[in-house]
């Protein structure tokens, strides 16, 4: 079977910095999402793969904009000490609102440095600001389940479960 609208996909990839080679993720065991436009993947790898087969690989290059985004320099912020609590640490995650921002969007803020008066805090996802490769190779494609199509994303193994 080919990958097409509605099918689900099954996948092993690894995720590289393209600037400094480094491997950034590895998925051993296998992924699986709802092809056609269910926001289960990089549009650009969902585009790349389209048509494929079990065992084909494929090798994608994305720009930080079809990736993890730009680094937005805005989205760091240094906050009053007092409002975080007495065991704050460097890697930890907050959610807030961004600054200036009145609707109800909220971002994860990951600690980056802590001292006696403040805590700087970066709402950037981690992998922001870099070019990366998705490359991978299909383990499985078969039709999605009339409730995986409803729900947008896949149930049982390899996928989300209720």
């Amino acid at each position: 079977m080919k990958i097409a609208k509605d099918t689900v996909v099954s996948l092993r990839y690894e995720l590289t910095d393209v600037t400094e080679g480094a491997i950034l993720e590895k998925a051993d065991d296998p992924i699986s999402y709802v092809h056609g436009g269910y926001d289960g993947i990089f549009p650009a790898v969902e585009e790349a793969i389209h048509g494929k087969n079990v065992g084909d690989k494929f090798s994608v290059t994305m720009e930080p904009d079809d990736a993890f985004g730009e680094y937005e320099h805005d989205l760091v912020r240094a906050e009053p000490r007092d409002m975080f609590p007495g065991d704050v640490a460097v890697g930890m995650q907050f959610e807030g609102g961004a600054e200036g921002d009145d609707d109800e969007d909220f971002l994860l803020y990951t600690v980056v440095e802590v001292n006696d008066k403040e805590v700087t805090v970066d709402g950037n996802h981690p992998l922001a600001g870099k070019t990366i490769r998705f490359e991978g190779v299909i383990s499985d494609v078969r039709a999605a389940t009339k409730e995986e199509l409803e729900h947008g994303h896949v149930h049982g193994d390899g996928g989300h479960h209720h």
